[in-house]
This record gives structure tokens, C-alpha cells and sequence, in this order.
């Protein structure tokens, strides 16, 4: 039965809601070319139903954050260096913003920073790095974090040392996050500007003290 108020709307020629949004899928034949990301096989679970945004956003290319620096300095000291993260060490600047981040992480019932690391200088895969864990690890290459924290999306934190012409050392490090709905596109464009603080504050002390080592 409709009531009157509906059949009063009907009367001005209201338009009906369109229908629900299709599920999207993306394919793994159609994504956009990225070698190192598609490799890891971290699409998303469920489609973003923010329809209007698919364009701004490659699953390819899922907010990465890159910072790329040379330094004369062997993997092992870098590595040496890299794996200290967490605990005790900290993230290498900015304490107090770590610190914040971890209070509102254990605010809003995560883990925060509380969990600490097994081992100050020796990490292992699968072991706990605060509100991470150790997701790949390769002997003086490699180490990816896959965050554990109350976050809309999933997060990674990776490092990457490799060598290069002129008996240099590359170190590649990247914040990599997927997105969840309209709240996780949210979330990135929030802590975007402060990424840009942490994460040079944090390889160029990585650098710093590789070369300390070195010297």
C-alpha cells in the first residue's frame, strides 16, 4: 500500500534512486603496469563504492610514497642499520609524532607502539616491529613491514638496497597503502604532508649513520 505522501511524489514526476552500484573487480590482465606491486599480488579485497574516484586511483600505483637517495656505504651497514627499526631505536626522527600516532592507534583499540621488537639489532620474518610485522626479508636487500595497526586500508613500509654503477649503494624507501572506501582516500590525503616530513627525516638518518658505521 503506498501512502499519500508517495503518491504526492509520484504526482511531480520524482525521479526513482538509481540503482545499486555494480561490484567493480579489477583483473590482474588489466591493471597498470607496475612490476614490483603487482608482484606482490595486494589487490583489494572488496570494490571501493566511492564511484567517481576510480579514476584518480591505479591499483598499480596505490599511493606509494618513494624516496630514493645514493650513499658510498656496503647493503650490510645499510641493512645493518635498517633492520634496528622499531623499539627502542625508534623510527629514526620525529619521536614525538611517532608517539602520537601510536596513542591514537591504542585509542582507538590497536596495539599502538606497546609491543615493542623481540631483538634491538636481529629481525626475523614475522617478527613484531611495534604496530608491524615482518612480512619479507631478504639477506641484505630487502625488508617489508605490513602494518598491524587500526587503519581504513593496508599499509606497508619497505626497504629496498641494491647496488650500483661506481661501487655505490641505492636505498629505496617506500609507504605503499590500499585504500578502503571513501574513509581510506581520506585517510592517506590526511597524513600525506606529514609523510613528507617522517619519511626524509627518516632515510637521511638511515644514511647518516650507514656512513658512520662506514667511517
Amino acid at each position: 500500500m503506498f501512502t499519500p505522501f508517495y503518491n504526492r511524489l509520484l504526482e511531480q514526476n520524482i525521479r526513482k534512486p538509481l540503482p545499486a552500484p555494480e561490484a567493480q573487480s579489477y583483473p590482474q590482465g588489466n591493471l597498470p603496469a607496475s612490476e614490483d606491486l603487482a608482484s606482490w599480488q595486494l589487490l583489494p579485497h572488496s570494490p571501493n563504492w566511492a564511484r567517481g574516484l576510480e579514476e584518480a586511483w591505479e591499483p598499480g600505483e596505490n599511493a606509494v610514497y618513494d624516496r630514493l637517495e645514493l650513499l658510498i656505504a656496503s647493503a650490510e651497514q645499510v641493512n645493518t642499520v635498517v633492520r634496528r627499526i622499531g623499539g627502542e631505536t625508534g623510527y629514526f626522527g620525529w619521536p614525538l609524532l611517532w608517539k602520537l600516532r601510536g596513542l591514537m592507534d591504542k585509542v582507538s583499540g590497536g596495539v599502538g607502539l606497546r609491543r615493542g621488537r623481540r631483538s634491538r639489532s636481529q629481525l626475523s620474518l614475522g617478527d613484531v616491529v611495534d604496530w608491524w610485522r615482518v612480512e619479507a626479508l631478504e639477506s641484505n636487500s630487502l625488508l617489508r613491514l605490513r602494518a598491524e595497526m587500526r587503519v581504513p586500508g593496508q599499509a606497508w613500509l619497505e626497504f629496498k638496497v641494491s647496488k650500483i654503477p661506481e661501487g655505490k649503494i641505492e636505498l629505496i624507501q617506500r609507504a605503499v597503502f590500499f585504500p578502503e572506501g571513501l574513509l581510506g582516500r581520506c585517510y592517506w590525503w590526511a597524513v600525506y604532508p606529514f609523510h613528507g616530513l617522517v619519511f626524509t627525516g627518516m632515510i637521511r638518518n638511515i644514511i647518516r649513520q650507514a656512513e658512520a658505521v662506514q667511517s
